[in-house]
């Protein structure tokens, strides 16, 4: 798993394609993350007595991990990532394309 709770991803495919935020929550099980600020859904729900006020709510719906790319800190932009093992034996993620330490 190479995206990880607080990372900035960027959308690469879709109605919200180029917009940038951070990952809110991944789901490894259903393969999806959601990214504050992106792929912002309508729901019409109705009042219930003491949990919510009804009407139209927006929030942001889970988005595959496939649209999505981590933004590498010192590129700045939307980056493939590998590992990498450092001499003190810790496991590292890396920026392909620059090869500096995204973690």
């Amino acid at each position: 798993m190479n995206i990880r709770k607080e990372d900035t991803v960027q959308i690469i495919s879709g109605k919200d394609r180029r917009k940038r935020g951070p990952v809110q929550n991944v789901s490894i099980k259903d393969n999806n993350v959601t990214v504050e600020g992106v792929n912002i859904i309508k729901r019409h729900t109705k009042t219930n007595p003491g949990v919510r006020q009804g009407g139209i709510i927006q929030y942001e719906a889970p988005i595959s991990l496939d649209k999505v790319m981590i933004v590498c800190p010192h590129c700045d932009k939307g980056v493939r990532v590998g590992n990498k093992f450092l001499e003190d034996g810790r496991k590292v993620r890396i920026c392909r394309s620059c090869q500096e330490v995204i973690d």
